[in-house]
């Protein structure tokens, strides 16, 4: 059985199991649920409607872990891009391979991270050289990965509260260090998307809400650094996500899920994900959509009930 027939005959019947708390896969298999051998829908293996980006290792359990089966896999499976936070930590043959994988599917390279030390130390808040120096250089280090792999948007952590200083000073050093990425960024075709994330998960993080987003957007004005919003970090943060998606729409062409609490698949938790995409669909949103999440179940039956957990809520 090819693997389209095996995608479209899989994706039936298959429900997703409750919300646990690991991440991404270390829930034990569950079980499928309805007639083992359903007739396939023809929507099985057809492009979703919404640019849904699934990250390598989330189907393992069919690809393997040959990064370029895998990219088969979900572009069979109706996925149009994938995203890898740690791909600069691959070789340039591998980000080579990759590129051109995706080039033979027509598919799209979502965000990696560009800068390390984001989770922790206080970094660009701290306004120290040292940390803003080694800040700039994964800038320029991002825009040759993203040359190599075809990629548009990098993600960025301005890092943890610096007790020491005022949160004015905090914010102005923040601002100052993403004015110097903005010169470097400027006439290349990346894009740094600021994450905002959320105190429970990340304790200490200084860009956490939307008003600061937009604060750190208006300051620096530039059309290379914008925001990627992950709404299930934002619901932890502050709920409101339409209204806030809307308020911050000039600039965020990057929008990250999972459902809240536990981090897996739309479904599983108390984001109605359903309204979301249609909104999303209804305003022409034309970026991708990053799934940046576990699964509720593991082994091939969580990867099934993701699929079709997407199926699901992806607007008609």
């Amino acid at each position: 059985m090819d693997r389209r027939t095996f995608i479209a005959a899989s994706t039936v019947g298959i429900s997703s199991a409750a919300a646990g708390q690991g991440f991404p896969d270390d829930f034990p298999p569950g079980e499928p649920i309805g007639d083992p051998n359903p007739p396939a829908p023809d929507r099985a293996s057809e492009p979703f409607t919404l640019d849904y980006a699934p990250h390598f290792g989330m189907f393992k359990h069919h690809a393997g872990n040959d990064p370029i089966d895998q990219i088969n896999f979900i572009a069979d499976a109706g996925f149009r891009s994938i995203e890898d936070n740690w791909m600069r930590n691959r070789s340039r043959d591998e980000q080579a391979r990759i590129a051109q994988a995706l080039e033979q599917r027509s598919m799209r390279m979502g965000v990696f991270v560009a800068n390390n030390g984001g989770f922790g130390p206080p970094l660009l808040t701290s306004g120290e050289a040292g940390a803003r120096a080694q800040f700039l250089q994964d800038i320029e280090d991002s825009i040759a990965i993203a040359d190599r792999v075809g990629a548009t948007w990098a993600t960025s952590i301005p890092g943890n509260v610096d007790p020491s200083k005022s949160m004015a000073e905090q914010t102005q050093n923040v601002i100052e260090s993403y004015k110097r990425a903005a010169d470097i960024l400027d006439g290349t075709s990346l894009v740094l998307v600021c994450e905002p994330l959320n105190p429970r998960d990340h304790g200490g993080e200084w860009l956490v809400t939307t008003d600061q987003s937009m604060q750190l957007m208006e300051a620096v004005d530039s059309p290379n650094v914008r925001i990627l919003q992950d709404l299930y970090h934002q619901q932890a943060s502050e709920g409101n996500l339409i209204e806030n998606l809307d308020r911050i729409w000039a600039w965020a062409p990057y929008i990250q899920v999972g459902d809240n609490p536990g981090r897996k698949e739309p479904g599983t938790g108390e984001i109605n994900y359903t309204n979301v995409f249609k909104h999303l669909h209804e305003k022409r949103y034309t970026g991708i959509v990053g799934m940046e999440h576990g699964k509720s179940q593991g082994g091939k039956e969580g990867e099934v009930a993701l699929i079709e957990a997407y199926r699901t809520v992806d607007p008609a």
